[in-house]
């Protein structure tokens, strides 16, 4: 099976998920950003679904996270930082928690992005 056989196909495909939580994340890596691109809008079904999947190869994602959270999409900033790095250690990815709480956009401010950045760097979800 070609790995690209297991993106999504529509917000319903949930048909995927029991073999995406079979791979390593090696086997997942060449369809991250496909992957990620289910985060913007965790009114999707398969949002969820998703970033349970993810969620253990988060410290794994850096550079593809840090790729979401400069994307201008601010709503889709909120959902990976609520889903995937509630808890990180990776310095590269909390420099640039810090970076939206400290310099947030109008949009980040107008979606409440800089709080959830600013609740991460304060701890409290340890």
């Amino acid at each position: 099976m070609d790995i690209k056989d297991l993106i999504p196909k529509h917000k319903h495909y949930h048909e995927v998920i029991s073999e995406l939580k079979e791979l390593s994340f090696e086997q997942i890596k060449p369809i991250l950003p496909q992957l990620l691109e289910w985060l913007q809008d965790m009114n999707w079904p398969i949002g969820r679904s998703i970033a349970d999947v993810l969620k253990p190869f988060a410290n794994r994602m850096t550079s593809e996270i840090i790729k979401v959270l400069r994307s201008n999409d601010s709503m889709w900033e909120l959902w990976v930082l609520i889903n995937l790095v509630r808890n990180t250690t990776d310095p590269l990815l909390l420099a640039e928690i810090e970076r939206i709480a400290k310099f947030p956009s109008k949009v980040e401010i107008e979606d409440e992005v800089n709080l959830e950045a600013i609740a991460i760097l304060n701890g409290d979800y340890k």
